[in-house]
């Protein structure tokens, strides 16, 4: 799951939760089907659904500023969303020179296998403008390090952990960690929530990946693992 258009591809973003079933889905989530996989497998309209979701109603002129292209661009991309059912004019603030749109959904569900096995075209190019979409955000906090308040440098982490599961233990891991985050407060544009948070809060993205990587080498059956992460790894 994702809030980017994400989410998660969850996310923005935006997302990409295939153990999870539709009816666990929050109420103002979005299951894909086949004509809104087809909708988001575009990297601006990922991104167009994020920028909406996290800071609410906008206009193209301004999303195209956000993300680097043209208004033209940014207004067709989001009338295929609004066709999709993704966005819809925020009739309260247009006017006649100047349309206003808003995000439907805060966050986004690609839980069917069997849909990606009928779209895999459509289903790759979403995951990976999601991905995308992830990986900018993760420069932008990085690029915006320095000039943050120290105690939001002291949080801010990058860790992985290499570890040798089962297709069921990974199932598990991934359900431990969503509970975890589950606990905490979600942030939406004019959430209650959000509106609940205490003084001195602020939106903190915390973004999943569970990485099968089945091409690195075996462990012989009888020798023993890590007694305990070695920290973060890299490549």
């Amino acid at each position: 799951m994702t809030d980017s258009g994400s989410s998660s591809p969850s996310d923005p973003s935006s997302g990409n939760d295939p153990c999870v079933p539709p009816s666990e889905a929050a109420a103002d989530a979005v299951v894909l089907d086949a004509k809104g996989l087809r909708a988001l497998a575009h990297p601006v309209r990922v991104q167009l659904v994020g920028l909406l979701r996290k800071n609410g109603p906008s206009t193209a002129t301004r999303l195209a500023e956000r993300l680097g292209v043209n208004s033209g661009t940014a207004s067709y991309h989001l009338r295929q969303l609004a066709a999709a059912g993704f966005v819809e004019e925020d009739t309260e603030r247009g006017n006649a020179r100047e349309r206003w749109w808003r995000s439907v959904h805060q966050s986004t569900w690609f839980n069917d296998p069997e849909l990606a096995v009928r779209e895999p075209e459509a289903a790759m190019a979403y995951l990976q403008s999601v991905a995308a979409t992830y990986a900018q955000r993760a420069r932008r906090a990085l690029n915006e390090l320095q000039t943050m308040p120290r105690t939001w440098q002291e949080i801010f982490d990058m860790s992985d952990w290499p570890l040798r599961l089962t297709p069921a233990e990974a199932a598990a891991l991934h359900e431990e960690l969503r509970a975890v985050v589950s606990r905490y407060r979600r942030d939406a544009p004019h959430g209650q929530e959000s509106a609940r948070a205490p003084e001195g809060a602020e939106r903190v993205s915390v973004i999943l990946h569970l990485l099968p990587e089945l091409d690195g080498p075996a462990t012989p059956a009888g020798t023993p693992g890590p007694e305990r992460p070695t920290g973060a790894e890299t490549p």
